[in-house]
């Protein structure tokens, strides 16, 4: 066996290495708006050479030689110093006098908790289930099993853990956790706690009293075909006309299926449009909503200090490596915002069609093309546009929305996917309810129009629009 030793030894080799700043760069390239005016703020925060402009009409301020220690710049700073220096002695008295007439003391500490404690916060469907939970009259054995099986309910209010399960792994009766769980489904919100939808629909009929009633007989032993839409057959083992059924099932979809979702953490998701289209006299005009960023700028005072004699080397390397980090930060902020209008533009010149006639004309586009177009790389305009939102005559759209591929029609035109999309959704909604489109008729309508397309691209684009197959739709 041969003996292992170890060694060391060097290599030569060459690396490509993305230097800190060319990565903050393209990292503020890709963030969306919000993100980065949060990363401004933080910056403005951490570095003290850099200020916010206290108007929004005045220009962001950089000179040559910025970064260095050495300036041209001939400027009398005295009266501004003397007015820091007053506002200062100003701030620092009036802070001393109320920290010696506030002094700490345990009340003020209680009142600052309770301010806190008192921050309204989003209960959890959970917390609120425990809380009703308490109230009841369970022993200790019973409220342990009654948590457990609330820990086991998912945000939607079903449970997730079968029953049988959860008494076998407990050693519990499994009578007695289908009546604590029979406890639990009598909870608010109406419906938690069921096993699958049909209990849960069949759980809120019976708080409405409609037990027996026509709609509880098609949820218990109809919900499937209700589901595959064949309405015939449950009309005829019912009994019933048409005009009850449709009734009937109206009621069920006034239903809640997912009760657990008022109690839902999920916040609404807000979007800033970047980009501004406007349509004045005739052409589109492209404007860079600048107003949503912080205007920053290199404060003249620590530019001043550098140049200052009693200014030790320390203190000047120190304000000279900052400064020199605030100038990139702004000169990052104008090559963000001068790329993501540079890309705009183009893409708003070759989607003058779909701004002035809607989507049926949107035309194909690749980011290969923006690139070449604007002089950048593909990746560029993929980070450019990512997040990024602009605000047309047509509504907000975000800017990936105007990247589609094309599918060429019978007159050797390039059309957009989203187009024949939106094509197929148009002739699903006019088509008769009782004779509605397969995906072969579709195609062949299709065809009509020129497009050409296979069928299971038909099937695959109705899935993402979420239309249901035509023996679904039908209506009797």
């Amino acid at each position: 066996m041969p003996s292992q030793t170890l060694s060391l030894s060097q290599s030569q080799r060459l690396q490509m290495v993305l230097a800190p700043q060319l990565r903050q760069s393209l990292e503020m390239l890709q963030l969306p708006i919000m993100e980065l005016r949060t990363m401004i703020q933080q910056e403005i925060e951490q570095n003290p050479t850099i200020e916010e402009e206290p108007t929004a009409n005045e220009s962001i301020e950089i000179e040559p030689g910025t970064g260095e220690a050495e300036t041209s710049e001939e400027m009398d700073f005295d009266k501004e110093f003397e007015a820091l220096a007053n506002l200062d002695e100003e701030w620092r008295e009036y802070f001393f006098q109320n920290q010696e007439s506030q002094p700490y003391s345990s009340e003020a500490e209680e009142r600052h908790q309770f301010l806190l404690d008192s921050l309204p916060q989003q209960q959890s469907l959970q917390e609120h289930l425990l809380e009703q939970l308490q109230m009841t009259e369970l022993d200790e054995e019973d409220g342990r099993l009654g948590e457990m099986i609330i820990g086991s309910i998912d945000d939607d209010g079903y449970l997730t853990t079968d029953i049988e399960e959860m008494a076998t792994a407990s050693t519990a009766d499994l009578h007695r956790l289908e009546g604590i769980l029979a406890l639990i489904q009598d909870f608010h919100p109406t419906g938690v706690g069921a096993r699958n939808l049909r209990e849960c629909l069949l759980l809120q009929m019976e708080r409405m009293d409609k037990v027996d009633s026509l709609p509880w007989r098609l949820v218990d032993k109809h919900l499937e075909q209700l589901g595959a839409r064949r309405l015939t057959e449950v009309a005829k083992a019912l009994h019933i006309t048409s005009t009850e059924l449709q009734e009937a099932t109206a009621f069920i979809a006034s239903l809640d299926p997912k009760p657990g979702r008022i109690y839902s953490d999920e916040v609404a998701t807000y979007v800033i449009a970047e980009i501004v289209v406007k349509k004045v006299e005739g052409e589109y005009l492209v404007i860079m909503d600048d107003d949503q960023l912080p205007h920053i700028k290199i404060s003249r005072h620590y530019r001043q200090l550098i140049k200052g004699a009693a200014t030790s080397a320390e203190v000047k390397t120190y304000v000279r490596d900052r400064i020199r980090a605030g100038a990139f930060l702004i000169k990052s902020i104008h090559q963000r915002q001068k790329t993501i209008f540079r890309i705009a533009t183009e893409i708003v010149s070759r989607q003058v069609d779909f701004l002035d006639h809607g989507i049926s004309n949107l035309r194909p586009l690749t980011m290969a093309e923006i690139a070449e177009a604007v002089g950048v790389h593909e990746t560029t305009v993929s980070r450019a546009v990512n997040g990024k939102y602009m605000r047309t005559p047509r509504g907000i759209f975000e800017m990936k929305y105007f990247f589609t591929p094309g599918i060429k029609t019978a007159g050797g035109e390039q059309i957009s996917n989203k187009t024949v999309k939106d094509m197929i959704a148009t002739l699903v909604a006019d088509e008769d309810p009782t004779h509605p489109l397969s995906d072969q008729d579709l195609l062949k309508l299709l065809d009509e129009q020129g497009v050409a397309i296979a069928r299971r691209t038909i099937a695959k684009y109705r899935l993402v629009l979420r239309i249901p197959p035509s023996h679904m739709r039908k209506h009797y």
